[in-house]
């Protein structure tokens, strides 16, 4: 069977990783090889199996969402074994987290196509994708507030660079230890915190509202009433100088705004991932999102029919943090969790001999 930690059996290949993410919404895998300071994809898999719909009402994961995701599994085990993968990493988040039978479906997953996920808690999610965003962080940041916005949890991580010389920054992201003592040299966490909210929950809590724009600001004072208790919220940290200051967003609601800013009619990784966007540029892709209408966003060929339902409950999320730290250097990542992944198992194999490589 394929599991999630030490699966490393003969006859593998060692210089293959792969990296799997079971999300509210998404099921996701890269299978990869190390390449310099970065990596090269051998093979990538992404399917929309919407895993916690109806979580938020019911408590439950359903049959069909099950089913759904099952299937997909199946088609990440069969890469696997082709590949003859010897580094794996599966992970599952905040839909299994909370689900009451979420433990029971992943022990049939296991039992039908050899995947065994491993749950991980929103701290050590938080670190994945702040990882994988190692290589876009600016030489000249000092202070950074990466944001990934899932489907059923928004994570915030506040870091300080200022300490590590600037070409050691990327790497000292990648070997960021979210609970462990702060070693000489290391990112220094200023705070972190896990919203229970991402694209379908915060949806899913508004969607008897019947008027687009008074949900789109409930949805948006509501996730701002959630993020009170975090530390950068409460000390205002980076309002008043946006100097040093670098915001990094990984999220499909990201890479969305960043691919209607450049008018994409067919999304683009190339074009959009490592983009920056101002604060004035992703306004307009919102204002322009509002103006649409339900109806007009669903007809929208560059959001696509599962992407126009969830985008307002997304960007409802990304203006609150944008109302709340303004910024003119907003990088979006088109990477996430498999990503922080594949960085961390790699650098901990040694294969970033000279670090990680800055994008």
């Amino acid at each position: 069977m394929l599991a999630g930690r030490g699966y490393e059996p003969a006859a593998r290949d060692t210089d293959l990783y792969a990296a799997l993410d079971l999300g509210t919404n998404s099921c996701r895998m890269l299978i990869a090889a190390p390449d310099g300071g970065r990596f090269r994809v051998v093979d990538a898999f992404a399917k929309s199996v919407r895993l916690g719909s109806g979580l938020e009402r019911t408590g439950h994961l359903s049959r069909g969402a099950i089913a759904r995701t099952l299937q997909a599994l199946a088609v990440c085990a069969a890469k696997l074994e082709r590949y003859r993968v010897a580094n794996v990493r599966l992970v599952a988040t905040e839909a299994c987290r909370r689900a009451r039978n979420g433990r029971h479906f992943l022990a049939v997953a296991e039992k039908e196509t050899g995947l065994a996920l491993e749950v991980i808690r929103p701290e050590e999610e938080a670190r994945l994708a702040v990882i994988s965003c190692a290589p876009l962080v600016s030489p000249d940041a000092e202070q950074v507030l990466v944001f990934d916005i899932g489907g059923g949890s928004t994570e915030l991580v506040w870091l300080d660079v200022s300490g590590i010389a600037r070409e050691r920054r990327a790497q000292a992201i990648v070997d960021l230890e979210m609970n462990g003592p702060e070693a000489p040299g290391a990112a220094r966490i200023v705070d972190f915190i896990s919203v229970p909210l991402g694209v379908a929950t915060l949806h899913e809590r508004y969607a008897d509202v019947a008027d687009d724009s008074a949900r789109f600001a409930l949805m948006s004072w509501y996730f701002e009433e959630q993020i009170v208790g975090f530390k950068p919220y409460l000390e205002t940290l980076a309002r008043a100088d946006g100097t040093n200051f670098q915001m990094i967003g990984t999220s499909g609601t990201v890479t969305t705004v960043g691919a209607a800013h450049l008018g994409l009619r067919r999304y683009d990784r190339r074009k959009v991932d490592g983009m920056r966007l101002s604060g004035r540029a992703i306004e307009e892709v919102i204002g322009r999102f509002l103006r649409l209408g339900p109806e007009g966003r669903r007809q929208d060929i560059g959001l696509g029919r599962d992407r126009s339902e969830l985008i307002m409950s997304g960007v409802a999320i990304l203006q609150t943090l944008l109302r709340i730290w303004p910024t003119d250097s907003m990088r979006v990542a088109d990477r996430g969790l498999r990503e922080g992944m594949l960085f961390a198992m790699m650098s901990a194999r040694g294969a970033f001999a000279d670090g990680v490589q800055l994008e």
